[in-house]
């Protein structure tokens, strides 16, 4: 069941599951607020709960706020673009041929149709992405599931707004922001580890967290370091699935 209060200006989703504590989290890239909370607690006990963390939610609120986003990209010479968490300059080469992407060292080099507006430059670059994903990914999955004795009935890669993943625990399937490829891959590791997790215990509870603390220990650390990271600038053109 989702509720949600006011406090100032700021909106508070509430969600009720089976956990025994209550769990406050402010989401980037937006700051968006959200409450986890046991089945019986009273709205008003949630509310009370809030106000004495909303110094801390003004404090992480202001930290996204301030966050470094990465601006919009223009797929023109010399144009800098991340993978893995480096940074590599941009290469065009206008040749009437199928467009493709090689990397060569700390370059990549994009080949276009002359005359390539940038949508279409965008989307044969995020092609390629979306092809480093695909070769690192599975390995992931199989090792991770291994350790967890999970398994993982189909990937996803999706631009995602406000989540590095997701998870459906009945289908087994478990979806990847394709921003991740960006990041360095232990991030992507960390992202995959948690979604997997979530086929064991489909929720934020204590259980959750102690697997987390069990099979990756150094997840705060990750999840620090992965929010901390410029976000990306995404525009509304169509992505596939895997």
């Amino acid at each position: 069941m989702r509720e949600s209060f006011r406090l100032g200006k700021t909106t508070i989703a509430v969600t009720r599951k089976d956990v025994k504590n209550v769990h406050l989290s402010v989401h980037p890239p937006d700051g968006r607020v959200t409450l986890v909370a046991p089945r019986v607690t009273r709205l008003e006990v949630a509310r009370a709960f809030a106000i004495t963390k909303l110094r801390w939610i003004h404090q992480q609120q202001e930290s996204l706020r301030g966050q470094a986003r990465e601006t919009p990209r223009r797929f023109v010479e010399r144009e800098t673009h991340s993978l893995w968490g480096r940074n590599h300059l941009l290469t065009i080469v206008e040749k009437d041929a199928k467009p493709t992407v090689k990397l060569d060292h700390l370059r990549i080099t994009l080949v276009v149709r002359p005359g390539s507006d940038l949508p279409k430059r965008e989307e044969v670059l995020h092609g390629w992405y979306r092809e480093q994903l695909h070769a690192v990914v599975p390995a992931l999955i199989r090792k991770w599931e291994r350790k967890l004795g999970v398994i993982v009935n189909g990937y996803f890669l999706q631009r995602m707004k406000t989540k590095w993943g997701s998870c459906n625990h009945r289908a087994g399937n478990i979806r990847l922001n394709t921003e991740l490829v960006k990041k360095p891959r232990d991030l992507l590791e960390y992202v995959v580890v948690h979604e997997m997790i979530h086929l064991i215990e489909p929720t934020h509870s204590e259980r959750f967290l102690s697997l987390l603390d069990q099979h990756y220990p150094a997840w705060r650390e990750a999840r620090s370091e992965l929010n901390a990271l410029p976000l990306g600038t995404m525009r509304n053109f169509p992505t596939g699935k895997s």
